[in-house]
């Protein structure tokens, strides 16, 4: 590693009620990746967003190569050598690759001239190893050469310092990996790169150093050959957390929920789901593997009739819950934790003890037609102390709770309703790792108890960690169903990028 390329000292941000960043240092080298690593809340988004010039620190200085820079705007940034990569990439859709490398940008000799950009971008692929094709219209391509081109678009504005927030959230196992090559090679170059992410095995795989943050202050910046996943998860929480989980073997219990040849298409009315077959037993948990985008959600909401179903049939316990309504799924015990906890899993204005009854309404009325509001808070308050929600005021409005504690109610919600079988989508997203040990724990929880659990996730830590059986699917059809003592990674993300390993094919069974 050589020089410092930009250091940020004593950086200061406040919100109303919140000090969002507390006298930050941080210090990223040329020629080095960088990780950036925090629970939800902790300042570290925050902090990005200042140097990339979303948001105007309080007090505090940044310099670029020794010289203090001020950056108000994010075109400021980009002059400075700065980029960033967001989470959702900025991409126009339906706009080839080199009409959105050129967008917003001020016209010259280059970006004036198509064919010009054209090359260039040709030789900045070959250079660092991006392989796009600068005629493809972004829509056709896919998730990883998506995120390719954002990269470009970086390089093609000569930005020295690359950030990448949470990078590989919708990549398989392959594409992250490819990733990974392309950022050390850039970093070789003499880059500097800083990725955000909660995913502590990446940092150790392809970090030079972390920077962990905890309620805006940095608690500890370290070179990450000399610490461990351990150590980074109790400098980021503040306590001893587990990152493995220990599932007890156990028999199939009996089928609970049958998915039949189901079909079902998207908000475009393009298909999205192509003759699913799927049985789930009492005792399990069968894990959903895939990126993002591959008929997930849509099935998820088919197997609550929130979204139509085409064909095929839905039955739960021998009920054919097909076209019936989903207060009725609720009634026969199926119960369903959206992947979207803000919008559509709760009501962000209401309280949390109206949340924790939402879809029970009628356990709650008096004789005269009104709430009943002690049984509701004696309810709510048992919640919130049985899964260890906080603040515990019942009376807190829910959008103010953090992501890992609105995710705890939700589940909460349904573990108390004693349903048979859960349908639980991403139900860690965006959580940090504390966040993540509580939820795991509860979900197992369920399935040793007897339940039946179908969890669509995109981590595919979280599938191996969590799975008794594993399906894998891909452009809306399942590629195959394995045993979790008989799944990799390296087959498992095969398989979500559309391949069967030739010789390790897995019987596609039900």
């Amino acid at each position: 590693m050589s020089s410092p390329y930009l250091s940020a000292q004593k950086i200061v941000k406040r919100f109303p009620g919140v000090i969002a960043n507390n006298q930050v240092d941080f210090t990223v080298n040329r020629g080095e990746i960088h990780a950036l690593l925090g629970e939800n809340g902790a300042g570290k988004s925050t902090l990005m967003q200042i140097l990339y010039g979303m948001y105007q620190m309080d007090s505090g200085k940044i310099s670029i190569e020794g010289k203090q820079r001020h950056i108000h705007t994010s075109k400021d940034a980009i002059k400075a050598g700065i980029g960033m990569v967001h989470q959702e990439f900025m991409l126009v859709r339906r706009f080839s690759v080199v009409e959105n490398i050129v967008l917003g940008m001020d016209s010259d000799g280059i970006t004036g001239n198509l064919t010009r950009a054209r090359e260039r971008i040709r030789d900045l692929s070959k250079t660092h190893g991006l392989h796009v094709d600068p005629d493809q219209v972004i829509e056709h391509l896919p998730v990883g050469a998506q995120q390719r081109v954002e990269i470009l678009k970086l390089l093609f504005r000569e930005a020295q310092l690359l950030i990448l927030d949470e990078p590989t959230a919708v990549l398989t196992p392959q594409e992250t990996a490819a990733l990974f090559q392309v950022l050390r090679h850039l970093a070789e170059q003499g880059h500097a790169i800083v990725i955000v992410t909660h995913k502590l095995h990446e940092i150790m795989s392809v970090s030079d150093r972390v920077t962990i943050m905890r309620d805006g202050c940095v608690v500890s910046a370290l070179e990450t050959r000399n610490s461990s996943e351990n150590q980074l998860a109790k400098l980021m929480v503040g306590r001893d957390v587990s990152l493995r989980v220990t599932r007890s073997v156990r028999p199939r219990g009996k089928p609970i929920l049958k998915i039949s040849d189901l079909h079902v298409t998207d908000d475009r009315n393009q298909k999205a789901v192509t003759g699913i077959d799927i049985t789930l037993h009492a005792g399990e948990v069968l894990g959903l593997a895939g990126v993002d985008g591959n008929g997930q959600s849509e099935l998820a909401q088919a197997l609550l009739n929130l979204r139509a179903i085409q064909s095929g049939q839905v039955k739960m316990a021998d009920v054919d819950l097909t076209h019936r309504s989903p207060a009725e799924h609720h009634r026969n015990r199926l119960a369903y934790v959206p992947a979207d906890r803000r919008h559509v899993g709760a009501l962000m204005g209401l309280s949390i003890a109206r949340n924790v009854i939402l879809g029970s309404h009628g356990k709650y009325a008096s004789q005269f037609g009104l709430l009943d509001e002690k049984k509701i808070n004696r309810f709510a308050k048992e919640l919130v102390r049985r899964f260890d929600v906080r603040p515990s005021d019942v009376d807190y409005m829910a959008g103010k709770l953090s992501g890992g504690n609105l995710q705890k109610i939700l589940l909460g919600r349904e573990i108390m309703r004693d349903p048979l079988a859960y349908v639980i989508e991403q139900p860690t997203r965006g959580l940090d790792v504390g966040a993540v040990e509580a939820v795991w724990r509860e979900i197992l929880s369920e399935r040793d108890a007897g339940k039946a659990i179908l969890l669509i996730s995109a981590e595919l830590e979280e599938i191996l960690n969590l799975s008794d059986r594993i399906a894998v699917i891909y452009e809306g059809r399942i590629m195959g169903i394995v045993e979790a003592g008989d799944a990799s990674i390296e087959k498992i993300g095969l398989m979500m990028a559309g391949v069967l390993p030739d010789s390790e094919a897995p019987e596609i069974r039900r």
